[in-house]
């Protein structure tokens, strides 16, 4: 088929995740960064597209995500029941990404030297997407993804006539928990070698000090059904009832909150209500201390949580 110019050509795009990796960038954009909220599938594809159009000289509607794949290490049933609420966020996911076309493909996280580690994740991607660009013959992969072991398969790809691009981070923080640096880098080498590198950190930046629609929609709505802290999309000031500190244990723990054991009426926290101690450490029937706050609805809620010091 024979186009007349490069703005009405169609083209195949290919989307293919390191798992691990857009798990921990988006953890940090909903932990760590002032943003507050995570990454939401539907947008960052509809961002790829923008920006595939963009360089590649059509219209966004021009450019199709034929095909979007994930690739992810995965704990057994046992070990993730083991996790409070892991099966739970796991079946979640799986709910989003199916929802938005995605395929899985995961292996099992094996156990070495007593750490759980993932193993073989890399080349299966690198299997995967050079096999699935000989079928399909992407006009673009998009990688989102850090690591310079994906230098080959980005040679690879460029050989098959097929353009890439990677959505890559570089971001650093210091760990509240543990009062460590916490570095974020993409392989130099991968960013060279890529047709289009995307320094994701800095367009997203850019994108929500500008109001750019198509970066803020690249990140999940926080519902204010389920976080009784949001009205109207804004954090509301909850007031201390009292200095006295309160002990008790935890009820339960959802996706970056969760409710502890009070009388009368359990009290909600949100991950960032917790002192000296990360979201992901804290277990069900754990015993903290806290102070009792009323937030801008009449609400009691808990504040200042930190793990309860031992008698």
């Amino acid at each position: 088929m024979t186009y007349h110019d490069q703005g009405s050509k169609a083209l195949k795009v290919g989307v293919f995740y390191d798992g691990s990796y857009f798990t921990h960038v988006s953890n940090y954009y909903n932990y760590v960064h002032d943003h507050r909220r995570r990454l939401h599938i539907g947008g960052l594809h509809d961002f790829i597209k923008h920006q595939v159009a963009e360089r590649e000289g059509t219209r966004p509607s021009l450019c199709h995500i034929i095909d979007a794949h994930f690739f992810r290490g995965r704990f057994s049933a046992r070990d993730a029941n083991e996790k409070p609420n892991q099966l739970y966020y796991d079946r979640v996911f799986d709910d989003v990404l199916m929802y938005n076309g995605v395929q899985t493909h995961y292996l099992p996280v094996k156990d070495l030297m007593g750490r759980k580690r993932e193993k073989g994740i890399d080349v299966l991607m690198a299997l995967e997407t050079y096999e699935l660009c000989m079928l399909k013959r992407f006009d673009v992969v998009a990688l989102i993804a850090s690591d310079g072991d994906h230098v080959p398969l980005v040679r690879k790809l460029h050989a098959l006539g097929c353009k890439t691009m990677l959505l890559g981070w570089d971001f650093e923080f210091t760990d509240q928990e543990t009062g460590e640096q916490q570095v974020t880098r993409t392989s130099t080498d991968l960013w060279n070698e890529v047709s289009y590198p995307l320094p994701m950190h800095d367009l997203i930046d850019e994108g929500l000090k500008d109001d750019d629609e198509v970066v803020r929609e690249m990140f999940v709505v926080r519902d204010p059904v389920r976080d009784p802290e949001l009205e109207n999309g804004e954090r509301q000031q909850a007031v201390l009832v009292d200095e006295e500190r309160h002990r008790s244990t935890v009820m339960s723990l959802m996706n970056g909150y969760g409710f502890i054991r009070y009388p009368d009426n359990n009290l909600f926290f949100r991950h960032e209500d917790l002192q000296d101690m990360a979201f992901s450490d804290l277990m069900v029937n754990d015993e903290v201390e806290f102070n009792v706050a009323i937030n801008h609805r009449g609400q009691r809620v808990a504040k200042q949580i930190t793990r309860a010091v031992l008698a």
